[in-house]
């Protein structure tokens, strides 16, 4: 190798290196040139205080820890998409409830959830096909507050089946006369995992795209 050569290649290695140097080093080394240049040329009838000449490094070691913190940060966040990333995938093939108001009646009955703020002793379950006409209205009962879900065998007032296919329905819940706030919730297969802008989201069979933050239970 040629002695051009040996002082290109470390020419380069060290263009390489100062790249690769923390924006807390160079700011550090800026600092010292000019904290030195301030020692150097401060007036001896007037020297630095102690307080400002520790306020100054107490300013340089803060910028240091911030650069490092931020570095951890993203390190730990890295990891925790990782690791949401897994989770998120045993999730397919899997039944989710999440918010929504469809449901899917297939010739083994369908299912479907709700979200109460509190207990209630009468919940009403009313179901409507695509038009919008109502096609069955159940009185559920007593249920705890919190999201669960249930099973509809698919039958009309009277006892008939209806037709396979998609429904959608509505809750009303009280407790003691008094209405209790409810959500209706839906119920699917987990069929892809997609990753989105704003997290991950799930491809649900028949009921589409749904957020993982939004699953509230899986079975």
């Amino acid at each position: 190798m040629s002695v051009d050569t040996t002082i290109i290649n470390a020419l380069n290695s060290g263009a390489v290196q100062q790249q690769q140097r923390s924006v807390s080093e160079e700011m550090s080394d800026r600092f010292m040139t000019l904290f030195l240049a301030q020692l150097r040329n401060q007036d001896p009838l007037n020297p630095m205080e102690n307080a400002e000449m520790t306020s100054q490094l107490a300013q340089m070691n803060m910028v240091s820890g911030l650069e490092k913190l931020n570095l951890t940060m993203n390190t730990l966040l890295s990891s925790y998409n990782e690791a949401l990333s897994l989770q998120a995938a045993n999730l397919i093939g899997k039944n989710v409830l999440a918010p929504g108001n469809q449901v899917i009646l297939t010739d083994e009955g369908a299912l479907l959830g709700l979200e109460l703020s509190g207990p209630a002793d009468r919940v009403e379950l009313v179901i409507r096909d695509a038009t919008g006409k109502e096609v069955t209205r159940k009185d559920l009962g007593q249920i705890n507050a919190g999201s669960q879900a249930f099973y509809w065998d698919g039958t009309d007032p009277d006892g008939n089946l209806l037709e396979p296919g998609f429904y959608t329905f509505e809750i009303g819940a009280s407790l003691d006369g008094a209405a209790v706030l409810g959500k209706t919730m839906q119920v699917g297969m987990v069929s892809a995992l997609v990753r989105g802008n704003n997290g991950f989201n799930l491809e649900v069979v028949g009921l589409g795209s749904i957020s993982l933050d939004d699953v509230r239970q899986v079975f």
